[in-house]
């Protein structure tokens, strides 16, 4: 056996580097999350080659002192932690004292920082040696340099993705951080790219906007839920905006990002079957507690947390989720693109009408203007779209100096009245967005017709809609068995020929173990010898002639996952009922059928999708028949005015 001794301090920062240290990405979280601690208002982040040449940080936070800045690159050293107390009331994102010493092992790093009314310092070190360290004029803040990240380990190197690769995880890590921590401005640019930006104004929807886009942001809803021990915040989408992962939900537990599989199952249970089999929401979701109910030291980069009275917070995050969602209408606008498509045209037409009257009209009267066509453009729109009428033009016997004086404050006036309507409209549709919208429920529908024996056509007042009929009677289907089997005393069926089961002993153990569930649903299970079950009666809801198949089913849910309550279990006993005994599509329904149908949809608790996620109905909008048909144009009576 070989001699033991005692690592260098270089080598067991390298290993360490290992576990903290993965990709650029990791470089970047340590030092924003530092930044962060530093009480930075601002943090910018420029990467050269995604981070591989280097990654600058800088921020404008407190600094480090000049006496500690060698001290910063040590192992274990930190600002946050001074007692054995304070490892049960972390309250800052780095407390480790790993981050710059793993990342000066294995890269080339410069640092100059400065506290308020301090000297600055400027620190060199290489591969975990100090090369250089003097005074510096530096402002209040710090600038951290890391060139050449694993050049002495190469072996590293191998294992990280390509250049597009390594930048989609740096901003995915940077947008987490963003949305953390909405009252600090980050930028974030890759070879002078920039690729983020967030004011910084604790706005926190504004930042989900600057990542997610605006047309995403509109889709989301603010929802809220507290307990004696947790505090619940964020956003979450609405159902018809999904997508095929769950990389879209942001988890944070006191400005902390984390990685958490059952409170990332609890938003999905939040929406119930709301959501499309393998689609997920767009969610950010801050949770508040005491730090004594969290541990944040049980993992290197501490994504994963241990969280106490985990189950509770679970439970209050599905039922605050479910609560707010079942105030919106969850009816699907069936013609989105078509009409942004039919807007972007008109708008193109009618920008290219506005830019030949508005180089014929001051060539006519021969009036320079120092104003660009974009703000003219936008000010004449202004006034056409709202109904402001140009004043009459002058007479000729004007001077050419009034006309132009007149012609200004009209520009203004409209210019003015423009600015504010915008903001008005703005307000409005934020407002409908997350109130209006919670009102309006299931229309009252006039039944038309049938589509290709699958679809119904009904009118409301305010458009056309087409419901699935398959998809309405499962929704229907889905509530009344719901209903059924939550009753504890369903009536029974006495079963002519008793049903007998037989299992494998593995599954045989795990099926003993479940009968009290099957009780619960009315399947009650005798044994009758090894591993054999009898069944001498069943619900009277069960559909005749598929006894077996379904008591079958509802044994497979059990064998597929021990940990499934009693409710869900009910659930999807229910969704599967529904499926099985609603119409399908390409059956006709009479006149009568069809009404009674769309009667007993209205009454349902949520009217809007199947137990399975999709939509039951599909509107077309008065507006949108009107795009389709053009019957909505720009007026261009603004620009007639002038010509008089």
């Amino acid at each position: 056996m070989a001699q033991i001794h005692e690592l260098t301090e270089i080598l067991a920062d390298q290993i360490a580097a290992g576990e903290v240290i993965e990709r650029p990405a990791s470089v970047v979280k340590e030092l924003v999350e530092n930044a962060i601690d530093a009480k930075s208002t601002r943090i910018d982040i420029l990467l050269s080659e995604a981070g591989l040449k280097e990654i600058q940080v800088i921020d404008n936070g407190q600094g480090i002192a000049q006496a500690e800045v060698t001290l910063a690159f040590k192992r274990h050293a930190t600002s946050k932690i001074y007692s054995r107390q304070d490892l049960f009331r972390v309250q800052t994102l780095g407390f480790r004292g790993e981050a710059l010493p793993s990342i000066a092992s294995v890269a080339d790093v410069t640092m100059q920082t400065a506290q308020k009314d301090q000297p600055g310092v400027l620190l060199h070190i290489k591969g975990g040696k100090i090369l250089e360290q003097k005074p510096a004029q530096s402002r209040t803040g710090t600038t951290i340099s890391v060139a050449d990240l694993f050049y002495n380990t190469p072996a590293r190197l191998k294992y990280l993705g390509s250049l597009q690769t390594e930048l989609a995880a740096i901003s995915d890590i940077v947008n987490r951080l963003a949305l953390s921590h909405p009252k600090i401005a980050f930028s974030l640019s890759n070879n002078g790219r920039q690729l983020l930006q967030t004011v910084g104004n604790g706005q926190l929807l504004q930042n989900f906007s600057a990542i997610y886009g605006m047309s995403n942001a509109k889709q989301m809803v603010q929802f809220n839920g507290q307990d004696n021990d947790f505090k619940l915040d964020g956003y979450v989408s609405l159902p018809k905006l999904t997508r095929a992962s769950r990389n879209y939900i942001t988890l944070l537990l006191n400005g902390r990002y984390i990685k958490n599989y059952r409170l990332t199952k609890a938003i999905l249970n939040g929406y119930g079957s709301k959501l499309m089999v393998g689609r997920y929401p767009l969610a950010v979701v801050n949770i508040e507690l005491d730090p004594l109910l969290v541990d944040v030291n049980v993992h290197p980069t501490k994504q994963e947390v241990r969280i106490s009275k985990e189950q509770e917070l679970c439970e209050l995050l599905t039922t605050s989720i479910a609560s707010r969602l079942a105030k919106e209408s969850l009816i699907p606008n069936g013609l989105n693109n078509l009409q942004k498509k039919a807007i972007k045209t008109t708008g193109q037409q009618t920008k290219l009408a506005l830019d030949e009257n508005l180089a014929s009209y001051p060539a006519k009267e021969n009036v320079a203007f120092k104003t660009t066509n974009e703000q003219v453009t936008a000010a004449l729109m202004g006034a056409s779209l709202n109904g402001i009428k140009p004043k009459e033009t002058p007479k000729q016997s004007i001077i050419i100096e009034d006309k132009k004086q007149l012609f200004s404050k009209q520009m203004q006036a409209w210019d003015a009245k423009y600015v504010k309507t915008k903001a008005i409209q703005a307000e409005a549709s934020q407002v409908k967005t997350t109130s209006d919208m919670s009102a309006k429920r299931f229309p009252t529908l006039d039944y038309i017709g049938q589509l290709h024996a699958t679809y119904l056509l009904a009118q409301g007042e305010d458009g056309l809609y087409l419901i699935d009929q398959h998809a309405a009677q499962e929704r229907i289907k889905f509530e009344e068995y719901r209903e059924k089997i939550g009753k504890m005393g369903v009536a029974k069926q006495k079963l002519l020929l008793p049903i007998v089961l037989s299992y494998p002993t593995s599954e045989a153990l795990k099926v003993a173990q479940n009968k009290e569930k099957l009780a619960q649903l009315g399947v009650n299970l005798e044994d009758f010898g090894q591993n054999t079950f009898i069944i001498r009666e069943h619900p009277q809801w069960f559909k005749k002639g598929q006894e077996e198949a379904i008591i079958n089913e509802l044994i497979d849910y059990c064998l597929q996952d021990p940990q499934l309550t009693v409710e869900k279990f009910r659930q999807k006993t229910a969704i599967m009922m529904s499926c099985k005994r609603s119409i399908k599509a390409n059956h006709h329904l009479d006149e009568l059928q069809a009404k009674s149908l769309l009667k007993q949809l209205a009454q349902c608790q949520n009217p809007f999708n199947c137990p399975h996620g999709r939509p039951v109905v599909v509107q077309l909008s008065n507006k949108d028949l009107e795009h389709m048909f053009k019957r909505i144009q720009d007026s261009h009576r603004s620009f007639d005015s002038l010509e008089e």
